[in-house]
């Protein structure tokens, strides 16, 4: 196992991330469309170039909404998949974390990739795990802990 599973694990995080983003957006149109009413008016016959009369017809985007739902449907089997496949690369970085020899660097990959925090976050998480340490954690320090770990792997 190596460190490109840290990096493909966040991908796909960010990945079913838009996935959920268009999902939403898909069901809001149809949402829309469901509530929305199609007029158009028809002449019914000439009589030279003069229409005979014109009439109004209403009526619903029902293709429209059927090409949305299908589409939303097949979005929706795509993010479980996605998903599931997610579970899997998460128990992958679990195992390559556990293969790290310093805790600290561990608990420091845990919050970072598996919490999807951010540096700052990860220095305070870490500021309050270690509160008797003499030299603080800042966002630069943990990054580059990390960044000199996967330095030294590669």
């Amino acid at each position: 196992m190596d460190k490109n599973i840290l990096s493909e694990y966040a991908d796909m995080k960010e990945e079913i991330k838009d996935l959920r983003r268009r999902i939403a957006e898909d069901q809001k149109k149809i949402s829309k469309l469901e509530r929305t009413v199609v007029t158009d008016s028809v002449t019914c016959g000439k009589k030279g170039k003069k229409p005979i009369r014109t009439v109004k017809i209403k009526g619903f985007p029902r293709e429209e909404i059927k090409r949305r739902t299908a589409l939303l449907k097949k979005r929706q089997a795509k993010l479980q998949m996605l998903e599931t496949d997610l579970i899997e690369k998460q128990m992958q970085v679990e195992e390559y974390i556990q293969t790290i020899q310093k805790s600290e660097l561990r608990t420091m990959f845990r919050l970072y990739y598996i919490d999807s925090l951010t540096w700052y976050q990860v220095a305070l998480k870490m500021n309050q795990m270690f509160p008797k340490r003499k030299i603080k954690y800042t966002d630069d320090n943990c990054r580059k802990r990390h960044d000199r770990f996967l330095e030294k792997v590669a």
